[in-house]
């Protein structure tokens, strides 16, 4: 659960729960090219699931890279933000 503070400027903000610290410290530790290699590697295996005439298939797998490619658009706000600015 979040709790609120005061920033700099005399704003509230959220600072980040147990649950979501513990995710950023395992995320960043994962290096961002994986998430891009990966969602390129769903791109050809649809393709190649296209090309066996699995088109269901093909459309399932195809869907994971924009899911994978926000994950490491995470992973990399999370490397250079951080959560809080404890």
């Amino acid at each position: 659960m979040s709790t609120m503070t005061r920033n700099n400027y005399g704003r509230q903000t959220a600072r980040e729960g147990k649950v979501a610290k513990t995710i950023e410290q395992q995320t960043k530790n994962v290096p961002s090219d994986w998430f891009l290699w990966a969602a390129l590697g769903s791109i050809g295996l649809a393709a190649g699931l296209r090309a066996m005439d699995r088109e269901e298939d093909s459309q399932f797998v195809g869907m994971w890279a924009p899911t994978l490619l926000i994950l490491g658009m995470y992973n990399k706000l999370v490397k250079i933000h951080g959560s809080d600015p404890d």
